[in-house]
């Protein structure tokens, strides 16, 4: 198995990388790819056509203390449906653009999705607007080390009913292509997606098949 310790070389040649290529395209998953996260994990991929990867997950790498396998589309990597009983459901929760391939430096996207949430009184209709944004390369640490990856905000506004207050909350991500996926996520201090607050996480190990 790869360990993310081996990561330190990747600090002196992504940079040259990214600027050479001004882009950053989607990567290619491979059935039996597998990250393992200190808090949030693990993922791994478990299936692929020419469409799509299907992705096993647990402890709540989407939605918040949720497990099952999401379907990614291959060539966005954006998160398209859960299945449910071996039948897909489409998708509409947090951050299903996160992975918005190709990515480009200063590249600005948007989600948006409604749900029924209990709150003090009763059950109403949430509102969430979700913004993403490249901010380009950025040193990192993780229990590894510091390595040079490509920096994301999150960031969202959740309001109910008609003329309801946003609520804003924001997210950082730090992605590493040649790892394909994140190494680090960090939580601005009382971030909270309803039902409860979350919290940071880094990459821990990861095996990537040829």
């Amino acid at each position: 198995m790869r360990k993310i310790v081996f990561l330190g070389l990747l600090g002196v040649f992504l940079p040259a990388m990214v600027s050479a290529q001004g882009k950053i395209e989607a990567p290619v998953w491979n059935v039996g790819d597998k990250w393992v996260f200190d808090r949030e994990g693990p993922m791994e991929v478990i299936g692929c056509d020419v469409k799509w990867y299907s992705v096993k997950f647990s402890e709540g790498i989407f939605p918040k203390d949720i497990s099952g396998i999401a379907i990614f589309e291959r060539s966005t990597l954006n998160v398209k449906y859960l299945l449910e009983k071996d039948k897909r459901k489409d998708y509409g929760g947090f951050r299903k653009k996160i992975l918005n391939f190709p990515l480009t430096p200063g590249k600005q996207w948007k989600g948006s999705f409604e749900r029924n949430e209990v709150g003090w009184g009763g059950t109403g209709r949430a509102e969430y607007q979700e913004t993403f944004r490249s901010l380009g390369l950025e040193e990192v640490g993780v229990r590894a080390g510091k390595f040079k990856a490509i920096k994301l905000e999150y960031k969202f506004v959740r309001s109910y009913g008609i003329g309801g207050s946003g609520e804003e909350n924001k997210a950082w991500y730090w992605y590493l292509p040649e790892v394909k996926n994140f190494i680090k996520c960090h939580y601005e201090k009382g971030y909270s997606e309803y039902p409860g607050e979350r919290r940071d996480w880094e990459l821990v190990s990861y095996d990537l098949k040829k």
